[in-house]
């Protein structure tokens, strides 16, 4: 399998992913390990669904599978369920692509 799995809970699939998805449905409170560091999930995070490894800055790319996924939308703790309502999808999306472009 690729990527390491964090105390059978989660799956990070790349160094630098600041997301890792949850391997089955996932209590708020319950600690997940990641090497020297202990993430709390402040959210209950469904079977397939992320979480945050590190806090994030709203408009900070939110990354997955070592590549950007996202941009968060708001200010993420580590340990927060990320998805639409804190996260805003980049692939696919060429009006993003144009914005970046011109900085």
């Amino acid at each position: 399998m690729k990527g390491r799995v964090l105390d059978g809970a989660a799956l990070v699939l790349a160094d630098g992913d600041s997301v890792a998805t949850a391997l089955g449905d996932l209590d708020d409170g319950r600690e997940v390990r990641d090497g020297d560091r202990t993430v709390t999930l402040a959210d209950g995070v469904p079977f397939g669904h992320k979480f945050a490894l590190e806090p994030l800055s709203a408009g900070e790319a939110v990354r997955k599978y070592g590549e950007v996924i996202g941009r968060a939308t708001e200010a993420v703790a580590a340990g927060e369920w990320v998805h639409t309502h804190n996260c805003e999808s980049t692939r696919g999306r060429g009006d993003v692509a144009a914005t970046e472009a011109e900085r």
